[in-house]
């Protein structure tokens, strides 16, 4: 891991950090969003979510977890623009669980938004759908170990949606999740990502 992805894993909320406010325009709402300084995509909303965003509708009511939720965009614009929604971002970055929630608090949602640690999940709490822009460069070995832990924790039924680059490896990724028992297909394709849909049996 090199320094910088260290700093996104160990932002501390007490040290004291920038901020740094923009909007993203998300399925017809305007999101006013605070990143800061040791979190990803500070100041602007990343290429592989935005593409996201613009090939797949938004979901219907449900329970939906954003895997990797940073400062909470992709949650952020679920809880938004599906009132009838609960949303759970998890992060291991404290400062992006701080401003996730700040976030949610400022766009009137955090009613059923709430980013948090992976030990603050209910054990036995399922999910509708996963929704992610994973975090493809902490390694495959770990990349795998994290969707094998929360991937089962779709309801029966339920789906995957994440967006990944092609050349950090999305066919792979999706060859291998079909593998693991979860078949997956390719939404789109788009300014060299692949958005993928993975489904429970």
């Amino acid at each position: 891991m090199t320094e910088d992805q260290d700093h996104y894993f160990t932002a501390d909320p007490s040290v004291p950090f920038e901020r740094e406010t923009f909007t993203a325009s998300v399925w017809g709402h305007d999101l006013e969003l605070t990143s800061g300084a040791g979190v990803f995509s500070r100041g602007h909303l990343d290429h592989a979510t935005a593409v996201l965003f613009r090939e797949v509708e938004p979901p219907v009511a449900g329970r939906f977890l954003d895997l990797g939720c940073g400062y909470g965009v992709i949650g952020l614009a679920i809880a938004t623009a599906v009132p009838l929604s609960s949303v759970i971002g998890l992060e291991v970055n404290e400062r992006a669980i701080l401003l996730a929630n700040e976030n949610a608090a400022g766009l009137g949602v955090g009613g059923h938004f709430v980013a948090c640690r992976a030990a603050d999940v209910p054990s036995d709490m399922q999910f509708d759908e996963i929704w992610s822009n994973p975090p493809i460069r902490i390694g495959k070995e770990a990349l795998h170990e994290l969707l094998l832990t929360w991937l089962p924790r779709l309801a029966p039924g339920g789906r995957a949606v994440m967006v990944v680059g092609k050349n950090l490896g999305a066919d792979s990724l999706q060859r291998w999740l079909g593998e693991q028992g979860y078949p997956t297909t390719r939404l789109a394709s788009a300014k060299g990502f692949r958005v993928l849909e993975a489904r429970r049996g």
